[in-house]
């Protein structure tokens, strides 16, 4: 039991390191929060930074979700293995989404959920993925892919590889999703959603 605790507040700690906020006072010198949408996530670094600290900080945080999984397998007992590691990856993302080392307010944490459910559940989360990538690729709406991937995460799991730890994180993760894309989601259904490549967007 200890153990999983340890490993949970770990991963909450590792989750809330924010790349976007490091890595943007590190190149610039600014709170990228301040910037663009205000988002501290990949696409915002994307739309302030460019491409090349966009992406560093799309796989960092995809890497935090992968080892916070690996730690809560590292871990969990025999029989709670499977709940330690999702609760960590959860915890990660939790820590993403409101850092305590950045006054609790971070990203969406999307990139986070890609490697927590890739470390969980690697089919579920390649559909989705692609189902994600191609929605973004023919919108250029990132958010429209977001959620994609998030809603269709739990189906997934669901049908193709059920197991109640995995189901139960997936619908948190759905709903953590929703409620951080809000906004976008209002701004999908009038049309005033900003794409990628934009100057300004959320």
């Amino acid at each position: 039991m200890l153990s999983a605790v340890i490993s949970i507040v770990v991963s909450y700690l590792l989750g809330s390191v924010s790349f976007s906020i490091v890595i943007a006072k590190w190149l610039k010198g600014i709170d990228i929060r301040q910037h663009g949408s205000g988002n501290a996530g990949a696409t915002n670094t994307i739309r302030v930074l460019g491409k090349g600290p966009g992406i560093l900080v799309f796989f960092l945080d995809i890497a935090k979700g992968i080892a916070a999984v690996i730690l809560g397998y590292w871990l969990g007992s025999e029989q709670f293995g499977e709940w330690t590691a999702a609760l960590s990856g959860l915890a990660a993302i939790i820590g993403h989404n409101w850092p305590v080392w950045f006054r609790f307010k971070g990203g969406k944490g999307i990139s986070t959920t890609v490697g927590v459910i890739a470390s969980l559940a690697f089919l579920p989360a390649l559909i989705a993925g692609v189902v994600a990538i191609a929605a973004i690729a023919l919108t250029r709406y990132v958010s429209l892919g977001s959620l994609l991937f998030a809603i269709l995460t739990p189906i997934l799991i669901a049908i193709i590889h059920y197991s109640l730890p995995l189901f139960v994180i997936s619908l948190v993760l759905c709903l953590f999703a929703i409620v951080r894309h809000r906004t976008n989601i209002v701004k999908l259904v009038k049309g005033t959603e900003n794409k990628l490549g934009a100057k300004k967007g959320t």
